[in-house]
Parts: structure tokens; C-alpha cells; sequence
């Protein structure tokens, strides 16, 4: 059967979320979650396309024609298939021999987490199919899906990485991030799934200013990256936390969700979902349970 197997890696972005798209240096850290794909040769000049969850669950299955993705066919309310073929189409126009010279193929994506959790279902399948054929995952992101490329940069690398973009081209170094203090540091989940396309969309409308803050986003990256003081820490993430609420026009998380919480809270990624990082010196699972948020995970479950 010749089969062919691909992983990748999650993704969650410490500092940066929103400026990045404008050159902020970020810092963004792989998680021990992510995504397989699975490829084997078969006929009919179809791919076979079977979506796993991280229970085993199918969360998506079709059956996508060569002819659909070479035409970029769009099928009516059908928005998770017309998303996969505009990824295929963009992937075989940098590399058409995968139809050309092909029969047809099985293709099965598994998730290690929760599809909703939002830590790069699509990311990691891009960056999977990039593997796969051959391409430049970077390019394959810019043409088919748009961000600024930082989730691909978790997904092909193991250690946590400051990520930037200099006229629009990814650049990014390895870090050594592991805070002597990250027994404190929690990830909540806020059982929300936010569209990180759509809240793109948004800040991109918004025509302000941004030197002052890119400036002061970058200093707190460089400290956070590389303090050892949790209070240092705190501090930083607190000011990071004002300066996007200011971009944005929006409340913080904690001012909106957590205003009697002891200790730090900062959005990752888009704002208003997903995962959110907690710093406390207490355990605070208990404070997240009894507001109804029961997904909390420690950073070495996390992480990776």
C-alpha cells in the first residue's frame, strides 16, 4: 500500500497575537498536540478524504475530484470542503505532478486534540500537505488561507521560537523558553472556538497607528522570552494585555471574564476564545472549575 505519514505540530502564540501581521517580534511555542496525515496510492482520480478527531470520531468525510481541485470548484454549503480544495488547489499549482501523475489517493488526517480546541487543525494540515508534495508550507499558507505564517513556523519546529515577519517573509530563531516558574503557568480552555480568519479580518480594518505599539510589543517579547522573576512575568503580560486592548478597542479577558482573579490572564492568538494563559501562585483549576471552565491544563501538558 506504500503508505506515507506525516505529523505536525500545534500551535499557541505567547505574545504578539494581532501585531504580528505587522512585523511584531512574537513569541510562539509548539504543544505536544497536533496532526498526522496518512497517504496511500488508490484510483479513480478522487481523494478519498477521511477527517479524524482526537477520539476517533469523523468530523469530515467527501470524496474530492482531481477535476474539483485543478478548477477550484466551489460546492454550495459545503464550507469545510470548499476550504480543503482551496488548500489542494493552491498545493497543485506548485506542484502539479501529484494529479498528473497520480490514479488517485486515501488521504486520513488525525487530531491529538479537540478540533475546537484551536490550536491549528488548519495549520497543521497545511503544513502536513506541504510535507507530503513537497512544497514551501509558508507559500502554501499565504496563497490558500492568509496569517502571518508563525502557526507553520510551530508546526516544523520542536522548541519554542521569536517569530517575526520582515517585508512580509517569515524569519524566526529558536529560544531557550522554560520559565524556572512554569509549574504557575496554566492554559484554560474558555469553550469557545474563535475564527483566528475572521478576527484577522477585523484588526486588518482597523487603520491606526502601530509603531509605538509593534515597539513596546517587541520589548515584552524580548523579556517574557527571557525573564526568570514570575513578577517580572506578570507584569509584562499585563502590559501586553493593555496595549492590544487599546488596538483593539476591546476589554482584556480578565477586566471582561476574570476581574477577581489573583494573578495574570492573557488571550493567545485571536481574542475572545480558545485558550487563554493563566499565571497564578496558587493552583487555580478550582477558581476555573467553579466559573465553568473545566479545560485547564498544566504547562508541561501542553507544551512541548
Amino acid at each position: 500500500m506504500n503508505k506515507q505519514t506525516f505529523y505536525s505540530n500545534g500551535k499557541l502564540l505567547f505574545t504578539g497575537e494581532y501585531l504580528v501581521l505587522n512585523g511584531a517580534k512574537s513569541l510562539a511555542v509548539p504543544t505536544k498536540f497536533g496532526q498526522s496525515l496518512d497517504v496511500t496510492f488508490s484510483a479513480g482520480n478522487t481523494l478519498n478524504w477521511k477527517s479524524y478527531d482526537f477520539d476517533g470520531s469523523i468530523w469530515f468525510k467527501d470524496e474530492i475530484k482531481f477535476e474539483d481541485i485543478i478548477a477550484k470548484t466551489s460546492f454550495d454549503e459545503h464550507k469545510i470542503k470548499n476550504t480543503l480544495v482551496k488548500i489542494l488547489h493552491h498545493a497543485y499549482l506548485m506542484n502539479t505532478d501529484f494529479i498528473s501523475k497520480s490514479k488517485g489517493y486515501t488521504l486520513h488526517t488525525k487530531l491529538t486534540f479537540p478540533r475546537l480546541w484551536g490550536l491549528g487543525t488548519s495549520s497543521t494540515l497545511i503544513n502536513n500537505i506541504a510535507q507530503w508534495l513537497q512544497i514551501d508550507a509558508f507559500e502554501l499558507l499565504k496563497n490558500s488561507f492568509g496569517g502571518s505564517g508563525y502557526d507553520i513556523a510551530c508546526a516544523q519546529t520542536d522548541t519554542p521560537i521569536i517569530y517575526q515577519l520582515h517585508n512580509e517573509k517569515p524569519s524566526f530563531k529558536t529560544v531557550d523558553f522554560n520559565p524556572v516558574f512554569r509549574k504557575h503557568i496554566y492554559f484554560v480552555y474558555l469553550n469557545k472556538k474563535q475564527s483566528s480568519k475572521s478576527a484577522i479580518n477585523n484588526y486588518l480594518k482597523k487603520q491606526v497607528s502601530l509603531d509605538k505599539a509593534i515597539s513596546r510589543i517587541d520589548d515584552i517579547t524580548t523579556c517574557i522570552s527571557e525573564t526568570d522573576d514570575i513578577n517580572e512575568f506578570m507584569n509584562a503580560i499585563d502590559m501586553h494585555e493593555a496595549i492590544i486592548s487599546d488596538v483593539l478597542e476591546q476589554l482584556t479577558i480578565k477586566e471582561s471574564i476574570f476581574p477577581d482573579f489573583k494573578g495574570s490572564i492573557k488571550s493567545l492568538g485571536a481574542w475572545g476564545g480558545d485558550f487563554v494563559m493563566a499565571i497564578s501562585q496558587e493552583n487555580p483549576v478550582l477558581y476555573f472549575n467553579n466559573k465553568g471552565y473545566k479545560t485547564v491544563l498544566k504547562y508541561e501538558d501542553m507544551v512541548l
